[in-house]
């Protein structure tokens, strides 16, 4: 396998996860709140600072598309980060009731993305001549 070939599904598994951290969580929260949102009586503070966070952090995933090896840092940063947040969310989605949605929502969402950048991260790195 070609290093190109190798590179080609991490990079579009990167973009494709730079432009849902970008612009596709917000709705998410809209549309299902009950799987994808936090703390959302009245104005949610929280949901900001999340929604800036993962924004930025979609830009940067976005860049390293270009050059995933040379950008090894950051997505090992984002599986693992989402590996760690997945597994917070899943706690307190078991132990308080009103947040049982998050199970089928944004927590297997993360465990997802940090499945799929994990593997093909590792393919790529392998494949590296």
């Amino acid at each position: 396998m070609s290093n190109n070939n190798g590179l080609a599904p991490l990079r579009v598994a990167l973009a494709a996860v730079g432009i849902v951290f970008i612009v596709g969580v917000y709705p998410l929260t809209i549309v299902w709140p009950s799987g994808w949102a936090w703390h959302m009586s009245g104005h949610s503070t929280y949901l900001q600072m999340i929604l800036g966070i993962y924004a930025t952090l979609g830009v940067f995933l976005l860049l390293a598309a270009r050059s995933p090896l040379t950008n090894l840092s950051l997505i090992w940063f984002t599986v693992w980060s989402s590996v760690v947040h997945g597994c917070i969310m899943a706690a307190q989605s078991l132990v308080y009731p009103e947040h049982h949605g998050h199970l089928f929502g944004d927590v297997p969402a993360l465990l997802l993305i940090a499945l799929v950048l994990g593997v093909l991260t590792r393919r790529a790195a392998k494949a590296k001549p």
